[in-house]
């Protein structure tokens, strides 16, 4: 049977994989069944929640890495409870059509099953999004 320090650890992992961009690795980590549910409002909460590994690993892969340059997702503080771990940190990134920075605070609660990542609910600056999005947001902010 899974720890709690061996959630977090698969957290940090997770975190890892995106920031090195292993779509593989990132899969791995997923229960088959993945319920990633993104914030109300977000931008890509169009399909929240996906479901399934495939359609997270479109989400990350296929959606923000395509729409943003130098997209990262920054844990500062990585707590757990049971099957459950809490991490918050900061995503950070350019929108390509238009060059206008986002340094959002988020959260995000993962619930574990049979050792895997079984859901994922984030909560984020969802205005700040909306702004660099819509280019109300200037490059340099």
């Amino acid at each position: 049977m899974a720890t709690q320090h061996d959630y977090i650890r698969t957290i940090r992992f997770l975190y890892d994989a995106f920031e090195h961009r292993d779509a593989e690795r990132v899969v791995a980590l997923l229960d088959p069944e993945i319920e990633w549910t993104s914030a109300e409002n977000f931008i890509y909460a169009d399909h929240s929640p996906y479901v399934g590994t495939r359609a997270v690993a479109q989400l990350l892969f296929g959606r923000l890495l395509v729409d943003w340059d130098n997209f990262e997702m920054l844990p500062q503080e990585i707590l757990g409870s049971g099957d459950i771990v809490i991490a918050n940190g900061r995503f950070r990134g350019i929108f390509k059509a238009n060059g206008a920075r986002v340094d959002a605070q988020f959260v995000q609660v993962f619930q574990f099953k049979d050792g895997k990542v079984a859901k994922c609910q984030m909560y984020t600056d969802t205005a700040q999004f909306k702004e660099a999005v819509s280019g109300m947001r200037t490059a340099g902010a």
